[in-house]
């Protein structure tokens, strides 16, 4: 076997950076936004919305206006800069550099008119949160520990960047979420209000998914695409399941395929496997369960050792 010299691993290695289009060096004019000015972003937001929980400093109601309005103007300054780096990387080629600038500031000014409303969203969720789990203390205990929230609370801030087209920063956001919490939130995703994720931990709900208003969700469940061999060209393609209003999915149970719909009011059981429609106020539940329950014998099954 050839020893493997110092100067052949540069020299292939260096070929990949040619040949690869997705290995690239950073130059003023492309550089991609910082994940973790992007989270400093997510904990400012979150420090307006929920003020006092998860700052070191107490925040009072005599200084609410200049904090609000203070924070607001940070998080609008640092989500431009993040947000112009997004464009620059994905349009840089095709849109010139005035243009990208105007359409950043355009989307930022966009996206801090729509906080109130985000909030406003956010608060239905948490009564959601404490209305349906009896081992909720307190909605604070909600806002401050729960991490079906805390997906909640990202994806709804990265849903409305997606929808203003902005590349790169909603996945960052909700791909912080997935590693914090076990969920996995698409930001294209569209979810109403009064929304509950309980346990939270493997919750999966893919990009093209639809959920309604007072939906609850538990641990383990899956809104799928029911094949992705199409790749890239299903792109765009609605592949993921609608369920409609007070719907409620137990643990682990599957829902797939773009033309799947879980109708208003149904049940579906844990463990389940859906491919298609149900109407209405149905219970979708496994068939032909067997449960074996087998009496351990009396003797030990170790051995004693002298």
């Amino acid at each position: 076997m050839k020893k493997c010299d110092l100067h052949d691993i540069i020299d292939e290695i260096k070929g990949m950076y040619e040949s690869s289009d997705e290995i690239f060096f950073t130059t003023p004019e492309r550089r991609m936004p910082s994940r973790n000015a992007i989270i400093a972003i997510l904990k400012d937001v979150r420090n307006i919305m929920f003020p006092g929980y998860f700052t070191d400093g107490a925040q009072t109601s005599v200084d609410a206006k200049y904090f609000i309005g203070n924070t607001v103007l940070q998080v609008e300054e640092k989500l431009y800069s993040q947000v112009c780096l997004a464009f620059s990387f994905r349009d840089g080629g095709s849109v010139d550099a005035e243009a990208i600038e105007e359409r950043s500031r355009e989307v930022c000014e966009k996206m801090m008119c729509k906080l109130p409303a985000i909030q406003k969203m956010l608060h239905k969720d948490i009564q959601a949160a404490f209305d349906g789990d009896p081992a909720a203390q307190s909605k604070e205990e909600v806002i401050y520990s729960y991490p079906g929230f805390f997906a909640i609370w990202v994806y709804r801030i990265a849903h409305e960047l997606y929808q203003l087209d902005v590349p790169l920063i909603p996945r960052i956001m909700t791909e912080y979420a997935h590693s914090r919490t076990g969920v996995d939130i698409n930001a294209g995703a569209e979810i109403g209000e009064y929304f509950f994720i309980d346990h939270a931990t493997g919750v999966v709900i893919g990009e093209t998914t639809k959920i309604g208003n007072y939906v609850k969700i538990y641990q383990g469940v899956t809104l799928g695409a029911l094949s992705t061999r199409g790749g890239q060209r299903l792109a765009g393609v609605r592949r993921h399941p609608t369920i409609e209003d007070k719907v409620t999915i137990y643990a682990n149970a599957c829902v797939l395929g773009g033309d799947t719909v879980v109708g208003e009011g149904s049940v579906i059981a844990g463990s389940a496997f859906l491919t298609e429609s149900v109407p209405p106020h149905s219970r979708v539940s496994l068939k032909n369960q067997e449960v074996n329950v087998r009496i351990a014998a009396k003797k030990t099954d170790y051995v004693e050792l002298a």
